[in-house]
């Protein structure tokens, strides 16, 4: 293998120059040596091409028991910040026919019925959140993600999974917990009380559903626990895995979108008028800001020859980059790093995974943004950063790509005739009337089907 002929790059763990750091990579070559937060050392892939490649095929693996020597051998420790991205057991670090074993009973309990069962619940959670908007005073800055591009998610996630409500139950325990998830500036004290926390909540919330089982997915998942499709680890660590990416995924797609709009007015006029559409919109925001920025892990089974004199040796670990990925000029051009909502490429991400990893959630996430998008901005058409000039802050994260805060007026724009607004209104009627087909006998079809 080559020497390679850079120092290596130290990542920060905070995330608050994440592309940024993307490009300085990518301008070293398609695979590069990096530092990941606790002093890790990884591969990392910036092209979308390569990305798909490792993707999809099976010269990669998420399972590090089986496929990372320093974590088996203890080299790489238990009590790394990290290590619950790795420690886990669960279909998304699986590999091979574990893997498929996992996956099989994700699916059947992801059911379209069971979707489409949820659709009408989450336009009235998206109105319910509307009408407590409605109730704050116009000129007050609202922190649009707390307010709601994170409850929307939370709840709907809730109701499938029946996790109860409360102030001191598992559902506001679980929203405390998934925050702290996916913060990789985390202490590693802190990082081991989250873990704590959350296998105590996840333990007793399982326990009430063998006590209480009802129509839902965590009863559909203990059921193929006890048939012995999974181990009572793999029930619980898949529990974790769709619990936290079913929720945060989605609130930084709807967040991103919503801020990519907003400080782009020109693409807002573009889907208000019907030159593009909410789905386009919400496409090129996955491929501009990939909600989840990389997905843990991967491993090298064997050699991986990358170019002539460039290659990962065998157990090396991995960064496949979706963040990377979405804005590779090779692929969509010198303009990748624009927001562009009529750009012909922006459905070439990999931004819910690609081939046997690909999300099983993506038909909810799209319909649970589309409801709340279109709602959003036919019930405040002026909706409007609160200060343009200063991007929010980040989420400090290299996993989750959001923003800790989301600061907007809902009444920004100044009263009066505006060019776009017959047009946002017929659009927004057009738009409602597929947000109704969502609940219908066709389910998703009521929205154009994405293409990956």
């Amino acid at each position: 293998m080559a020497q390679q002929a850079c120092p290596f790059l130290s990542i920060d763990p905070s995330g608050q120059d994440l592309y940024g750091e993307i490009s300085r990579i990518r301008a070293q070559g398609p695979a590069v040596e990096v530092e990941l937060p606790g002093g890790v050392r990884a591969w990392w892939i910036t092209g979308l091409e390569l990305n798909k490649r490792l993707l999809a095929g099976p010269e990669t693996s998420k399972d590090a028991y089986q496929h990372w020597p320093a974590w088996i051998n203890g080299d790489i420790s238990r009590t790394w910040p990290l290590a619950i991205w790795v420690s886990v057991r669960n279909m998304v670090t699986a590999y091979g026919s574990d893997h498929s074993r996992l996956r099989k009973p994700m699916a059947a309990a992801f059911t379209k019925r069971r979707v489409d069962a949820v659709l009408p619940r989450v336009q009235e959670i998206v109105d319910r959140a509307l009408d407590a908007l409605e109730g704050i005073p116009e000129g007050e800055v609202v922190d649009l993600r707390a307010a709601f591009a994170a409850p929307i998610p939370h709840e709907v996630v809730c109701e499938l999974f029946g996790v109860p409500p409360g102030e001191d139950g598992p559902r506001a325990a679980l929203y405390r917990i998934i925050n702290r998830f996916f913060d990789t500036a985390i202490s590693l004290e802190d990082a081991q009380a989250n873990a704590v926390d959350l296998y105590g909540t996840l333990t007793a919330f399982l326990q009430h559903k063998r006590e209480h089982p009802a129509d839902d997915l965590t009863t559909a998942l203990i059921a193929a626990r006890d048939e012995g499709s999974l181990s009572e680890q793999e029930l619980m660590d898949n529990l974790i895995l769709l619990l936290t990416a079913g929720f945060e995924t989605t609130v930084n797609l709807i967040d991103n979108t919503v801020h990519s709009l907003l400080a782009h007015p020109d693409q807002l006029d573009l889907v208000r008028s019907g030159r593009a559409t909410w789905e386009d919109a919400l496409e090129e925001s996955l491929r501009f800001e990939a909600p989840g920025a990389m997905s843990g892990l991967r491993y090298a089974v064997e050699d991986i020859e990358i170019e002539p004199g460039l290659t990962i040796p065998k157990g090396d670990p991995l960064v496949v980059s979706f963040a990377g990925a979405g804005r590779d000029p090779e692929r969509h051009g010198p303009d990748a790093e624009r927001f562009d909502v009529t750009r012909a490429t922006s459905r070439d991400h990999v931004s819910f995974g690609h081939g046997v990893h690909h999300c099983l959630g993506r038909p909810l996430a799209m319909a649970e943004a589309t409801v709340a998008l279109t709602s959003l901005f036919a019930r405040f058409p002026r909706l409007a950063l609160a200060d343009p000039s200063h991007p929010p802050k980040r989420l400090r994260s290299i996993i989750s790509t959001g923003h800790e805060e989301l600061p907007v007026l809902l009444h920004g724009r100044e009263p009066g005739p505006h060019p776009q607004e017959a047009a946002a209104e017929g659009e927004a009627e057009a738009e409602g009337e597929a947000v109704r087909k969502l609940s219908g006998p066709g389910g998703t079809r009521g929205t154009r089907a994405p293409r990956g």
